[in-house]
C-alpha cells in the first residue's frame, strides 16, 4: 500500500486537525473520504493558506475548504497513464480509486518515476504441453513461442519487472531445459529467477506445495501463456486493502445465442428475445495469494487453481475478484497466437 490510513480525513475535521495529519505524513497532503472510503477530495498546504487568507480560522471545518475535483486515476490504469496524468495536471500525488470511486491508494510521482523493487514473489506456471498449439509446440515449449520479437514468457517477466516485482519462480515441466537455458538465473533480464521442476503433471496449483516454507507475504501466480498489461502493483494493493486470503483476476466474457430465445410457461409463449447476449466473468489465470493459502494445497499432487478457490469459498474465507478491463489474451489456440502477434506492437514495447 502506497499510503497510510493516517492520511485520511473527513469533512468533520477542522483545519487545525487536518494540518496535524498533513504534517505527520510524508506526502504533504490529506485525502478526504466519506464513511465508506469514497473519495471526496484532497487538502494540502495551499488549500489551507488560501482559506486562512479568506478569514477562515484553525477551528473552521474543512468541508468548504478542501479541493473537490482532484486529478485521479482508476485502479486499472497503467503506470504510464498515471505518470502522464500527474505531469499533465502538474500534481505530485494522484489518488487511485476503484470502479466505485473508493480510495485504494495514493501514488507519488517521484516514486512512479523510479522503479522500486518489491519483495513479493511471482510464480509463473510454464509447464504445460501446449497441445492445442501443435505443431508450433512440437519442438518448443509454449512460453518460448515468440510474440512480437520475444517469447511470451519474456514479456510476462518484463511486465512484472516494470512494476518492481523481480523475484520470479518459474514452474517447468515440458521441455524444461529449453526454458532454463533461455532465462538462466534471470540476471540478463534484470530479475532473479528460481525454478520448480515438476516431475509429473501437478495442475495449475499443485506445484505451489513446494513453496510452503518460502512465502512470507502475498505472492502472484500467473499462467505462462497470457499477455496482459494490467497494473500489477494495483492488483496487489487491491488484495491487501481488501484483506483477502486470495484474489482472482476475472474477465467479462460475452456469448451471443444465434437464435431467438423463447420463454415458455404452461405451453404458452411469454416472450421472445432475439439473439440475446449472455455475459459471464471467467477466470483470467492471474492470482494473488496470501501465504496461508498454501496450507490447503496437498503435497506433490495434481491440484488445480479453481479447486483451491472453491475450497477457500466453502470455508467462507475472504476471496475477492479483480475485474480486468485492460488488454488480456489467453494464447491457447493457433488463432489466439496469430491474434497476439497482430496486436503486440500496439500494446507492448518491442
Amino acid at each position: 500500500m502506497n499510503y497510510s490510513k493516517e492520511l485520511l480525513i473527513t469533512e468533520k475535521f477542522t483545519i487545525k486537525e487536518a494540518l496535524k495529519v498533513i504534517d505527520k505524513g510524508t506526502k504533504r497532503i490529506a485525502i478526504v473520504v466519506d464513511s465508506s472510503n469514497k473519495l471526496l477530495g484532497t487538502l494540502n498546504d495551499g488549500d489551507i493558506r488560501r482559506a486562512l487568507l479568506n478569514d477562515k480560522t484553525l477551528e473552521t471545518k474543512i468541508a468548504n475548504v478542501y479541493f473537490r475535483n482532484p486529478s485521479v486515476c482508476n485502479i486499472h490504469d497503467t503506470k504510464e497513464t498515471i505518470i502522464k496524468t500527474a505531469i499533465k495536471n502538474k500534481v505530485y500525488q494522484i489518488p487511485i480509486v476503484d470502479d466505485e470511486y473508493k480510495l485504494v491508494e495514493v501514488e507519488d510521482l517521484a516514486t512512479l518515476l523510479s522503479i522500486q523493487t518489491r519483495e513479493n514473489k511471482v510464480v509463473i506456471m510454464a509447464g504445460g504441453l501446449g497441445t492445442r498449439l501443435r505443431p508450433l509446440t512440437d519442438d518448443l515449449p509454449k512460453p518460448l513461442l515468440k510474440v512480437g520479437s520475444k517469447p511470451i514468457l519474456e514479456t510476462i517477466i518484463e511486465n512484472f519487472a516494470n512494476y518492481g516485482f523481480k523475484n520470479i519462480i518459474i514452474s517447468v515441466n515440458y521441455k524444461a531445459d529449453m526454458i532454463k537455458h533461455y532465462f538462466d538465473d534471470g540476471s540478463n533480464f534484470g530479475v532473479n529467477i528460481e525454478y520448480i521442476e515438476e516431475d509429473k503433471r501437478l495442475g495449475t496449483a499443485g506445484a505451489l506445495s513446494f513453496l510452503k516454507k518460502e512465502m512470507n507475504e502475498p505472492f502472484f501466480v500467473m499462467n505462462g501463456d497470457l499477455l496482459t498489461n494490467i497494473n500489477f502493483e494495483h492488483l496487489l494493493d487491491f488484495h491487501s486493502f481488501g484483506n483477502a486470503i486470495a484474489t482472482m483476476c476475472v474477465r467479462e466474457y460475452e456469448h451471443q445465442i444465434p437464435y431467438g430465445v423463447i420463454q415458455i410457461k404452461n405451453n404458452k409463449i411469454e416472450s421472445i428475445e432475439e439473439k440475446p447476449i449472455n455475459k459471464f466473468f471467467v477466470n483470467a489465470g492471474i492470482y494473488i495469494l496470501s501465504p496461508k493459502v498454501l496450507e490447503f494445497i496437498p503435497d506433490n499432487k495434481f491440484y488445480d487453481m479453481p479447486t483451491l478457490f472453491q475450497e477457500l469459498i466453502n470455508k467462507q474465507l475472504n476471496v475477492l475478484s479483480f475485474p480486468i478491463h485492460e488488454y488480456w489474451l489467453d494464447i491457447g489456440r493457433i488463432i489466439d497466437y496469430e491474434k497476439a502477434n497482430n496486436e503486440y506492437s500496439n500494446i507492448f514495447k518491442e
